[in-house]
């Protein structure tokens, strides 16, 4: 039962992740992408990590999308989407070919790890917690990068206010 859950939420994915880059209406790609990023949520939850299943929900799904739908409502690409050049869509397919090529080339030569190859084994993880171990590791060895994210992001913002601000 557990894979046939995994095989029909993979289709989903793989076909939402496909209508993403397919649609002319930037709106009905903004939803597909919402749709992958669900999936993505119900990988997490299958994997038995509840928080990062939440966090893809609440930041990609709820804000980052919010953002998109914004952005496009704000610079009315509608008029654009008609003008699609054929060098763009084959530069871009012969892209995702060597893409394609090196997913597959790595995941057939690497070998599965070993359950205690690492210092979090699952009985660790079980014992602590994801949430906690995500906040130690967030807030003490990955610090800078994470304060660097919140300056990244003070920036868009600001950048978004002055372009939608109209000319004085």
């Amino acid at each position: 039962m557990e894979t046939l859950f995994f095989t029909i939420v993979a289709a989903v994915a793989v076909l939402s992740s496909i209508l993403v880059i397919t649609c002319k209406n930037p709106i009905n790609s903004a939803l597909s992408l919402v749709m992958t990023f669900f999936c993505l949520a119900t990988f997490y939850v299958m994997l038995d990590a509840p928080f990062m299943a939440a966090i893809q929900v609440i930041v990609y799904a709820g804000a980052i999308m919010v953002l998109i739908v914004f952005v496009i409502m704000l610079l009315n690409i509608r008029s654009e989407t008609g003008k699609r050049t054929n060098h763009a869509v084959a530069v871009s397919s012969i892209l995702a070919f060597f893409v394609l090529f090196e997913a597959c080339y790595f995941l057939f030569r690497s070998t599965p790890a070993k359950e205690g190859m690492g210092p979090l084994t699952s009985n660790v993880i079980e014992k602590i917690g994801h949430t906690e171990l995500i906040g130690k590791a967030m807030y003490s060895e990955f610090l800078l990068p994470f304060e660097i994210t919140s300056l990244l992001l003070l920036v868009a913002i600001i950048g978004a206010v002055i372009l939608s601000k109209k000319k004085i």
